[in-house]
């Protein structure tokens, strides 16, 4: 399946410079200006997951963000801030003109700041260099590795970081990856784990659900939902990924031909796990968090009989 996501990948927007800066400045900038929200429409899903596990293994849980660039779904996930208000902070004329020393020693004391309300410590995989060593300078990843694991082979100083990982998360990795990459982490880790993949339906999922149970593990799908990732960035992308959807034979009717990616869920657990807390009884699409810091929730539409997750 490797030559068939990179052929699929060729139909969407590059964004590689973002990923290659010393903080997260352009990337929010890039990134915000389409309107990309599936940090925030993710996170109370995510959350719903790390409760379940915890409270099913009675210990905390320890997530491996793959793909994670800045530490963006910890910063979503650990504190009481959103994707749309630290776009905010990172757009005013103050913070732009910082140097990069600077701007990431502020942010070190911007998320101190804040109380920790996380369910889990983060630990971070991604290709940048500059990405890890930002996410893990302010405090938001516990430790985080620079490699990538579709071309070389997982060193045994990397093994180690991220052995204590009980949950893979993906939210856009699936694509950039594919299941070698999680061969590779999942022959490191020290238990099997939980992986919460969102992947944009122009991607085939399947050899990663036959990678997963081949090691006696079960995949289950959220039914009936998807969850908005961002805007096309022009015309072209749109029309390649349309096609692409199309040939797959996916209606992209009221989903991506209104202009929005769609991403879908997929959980896969233990089998015991999965036979114990089906994934309906554990995540609601409807959700929300609410704190003295402000509310976050996901709207929910619907459209043709399906939910589409909007972050607000």
């Amino acid at each position: 399946m490797s030559g068939t996501l990179a052929r699929i990948n060729q139909n969407k927007a590059v964004f590689d410079d973002i990923y290659t800066q010393s903080d997260p400045r352009s990337y929010f900038s890039v990134l915000g200006a389409l309107d990309y929200m599936i940090p925030d429409v993710a996170e109370p899903v995510i959350r719903q997951l790390l409760d379940a596990r915890a409270r099913h293994y009675g210990h905390s849980n320890t997530v491996l963000d793959i793909g994670c660039s800045y530490g963006i779904n910890a910063a979503i996930h650990r504190f009481p801030v959103n994707f749309a208000n630290l776009r905010q902070r990172y757009a005013r004329r103050e913070i732009m003109e910082l140097d990069d020393d600077e701007m990431i020693r502020l942010d070190r004391n911007f998320y101190a700041s804040w109380p920790d309300i996380g369910l889990g410590q983060f630990i971070g995989v991604d290709i940048s260099e500059t990405a890890i060593r930002y996410a893990n300078a302010v405090g938001l990843h516990a430790n985080g590795i620079a490699v990538d694991l579709e071309n070389e082979k997982l060193s045994a100083r990397n093994a180690a970081i991220v052995k204590p990982a009980n949950v893979l998360l993906s939210t856009g990795a699936i694509g950039y990856v594919t299941d070698r990459t999680y061969q590779q982490l999942l022959d490191a880790v020290e238990t099997t784990p939980w992986i919460i993949s969102f992947v944009l339906r122009m991607f085939p999922y399947d050899d990663f659900v036959d990678a997963f149970d081949e090691r006696g593990m079960v995949t289950e799908k959220l039914a009936g939902s998807t969850f908005v990732q961002r805007r096309f960035r022009d015309e072209q992308e749109f029309e390649r990924s349309l096609h692409t959807l199309r040939c797959r034979g996916i209606d992209t009717s009221g989903f991506e031909a209104d202009g929005l990616f769609q991403a879908e869920l997929f959980v896969t657990r233990p089998k015991s796990d999965a036979e114990a807390m089906p994934l309906t009884d554990i995540v609601t699409v409807t959700s929300g968090r609410f704190s003295n810091f402000g509310a976050r929730y996901v709207e929910v539409g619907q459209r043709n009989d399906i939910r589409v997750a909007i972050g607000a």
